[in-house]
């Protein structure tokens, strides 16, 4: 076994700890030891502000990839969703594991399916994209923005809080709750967030020692529907979170990206489909985030980070 200690950073909350707790036995079973550091972030520290007003994807994973840049740890696992489009200079993200699944879950109070939801019903969600989707399908819903752990936003839907609220199925397989789940949104129609459901493995990049270690937990199939999926984000420069969704899936002719912007009222939806061979897994995501742009996407997403702009 190796004696260095690889130090794992992680946020503090029960599907963060699950997450590192998984690469640690990965570790653990490959001869390598490990320890985790719990970091606090921004996100977990403001829960009654919407995500979109303070900052969006950044807040999640800023204090931790300082305690990076810093040596304070070796790797950090995040959720991949949560990471931003662009990274802070000397560090990368590593392998991908497989991915779970990627589909957005309905918990809803009285078991009834989104299409069966009572005229006007009020669902809880933390997510400009969920919300705008969810509009799109049904504009008669009432919207409210939910933050908090998964525990806290299941008591508030079994209380009467809310009709129905969505959450990240993966969220709720990791952590042995799917048994909460009324309906799985499908992928095809109700499009997952950009790179929901995988984990991000961060460490600094001239740490070629640790990159070794952590090699074999990379599920290369995820990793090339990851890297189609975050360079449509990084082309549409998707950021605080807008309301961009994308999923990336192999296909008979290779892998399949299918994007999507929408306005937060549901009412203007603009979709793109394209296919290409694995290794151009990011000219592909290129590629459908210029066809989005050429559709309307450009004007939708100016006049959002305008509207964030003035609210500033």
């Amino acid at each position: 076994m190796s004696k260095k200690i690889i130090r794992i950073g992680s946020r503090a909350s029960k599907l963060a700890l699950w997450q590192s707790q998984w690469v640690q036995a990965q570790l653990q079973e490959s001869g390598f030891q490990s320890e985790i550091q719990k970091i606090e972030t921004q996100g977990d520290k403001i829960l009654d502000v919407p995500l979109a007003k303070i900052g969006g994807k950044g807040l999640f994973v800023k204090e931790i990839e300082e305690a990076l840049l810093r040596e304070e740890i070796d790797i950090a696992v995040h959720s991949m969703k949560d990471m931003p489009a662009a990274l802070p200079e000397g560090l990368q993200i590593g392998p991908i594991p497989l991915r779970e699944d990627p589909r957005d879950a309905l918990i809803s109070r009285e078991g009834k399916s989104l299409a069966d939801l009572p005229q006007g019903a009020l669902v809880g969600t933390s997510s400009l994209r969920r919300q705008a989707q969810l509009l799109a399908l049904r504009p008669d819903l009432n919207i409210v923005s939910l933050r908090g752990n998964l525990d806290t936003r299941l008591r508030k839907v079994k209380e009467g809080q809310f009709e129905a609220i969505l959450l990240a199925a993966a969220g709720l397989h990791r952590l042995g709750q799917a048994s909460e789940i009324t309906e799985y949104l499908e992928a095809d129609s109700f499009l997952p967030a950009i790179a929901q459901g995988a984990l991000a493995i961060q460490f600094r990049q001239h740490d070629i020692e640790t990159l070794d270690r952590i090699l074999f937990l990379n599920h290369t199939e995820t990793g090339f529907a990851v890297k189609a999926e975050r360079a449509l984000l990084a082309r549409l420069e998707g950021g605080c979170q807008v309301p961009i969704a994308g999923h990336a899936f192999f296909s008979e002719g290779g892998i399949t990206l299918k994007g999507r912007v929408l306005s937060l009222d549901g009412k203007q939806v603009i979709e793109e489909t394209q296919t290409a061979p694995p290794s151009e897994a990011e000219p592909l995501g290129i590629a459908v985030a210029e066809a989005l742009l050429a559709k309307g996407a450009d004007a939708i997403l100016k006049a959002l980070y305008s509207a964030d702009s003035d609210a500033v």
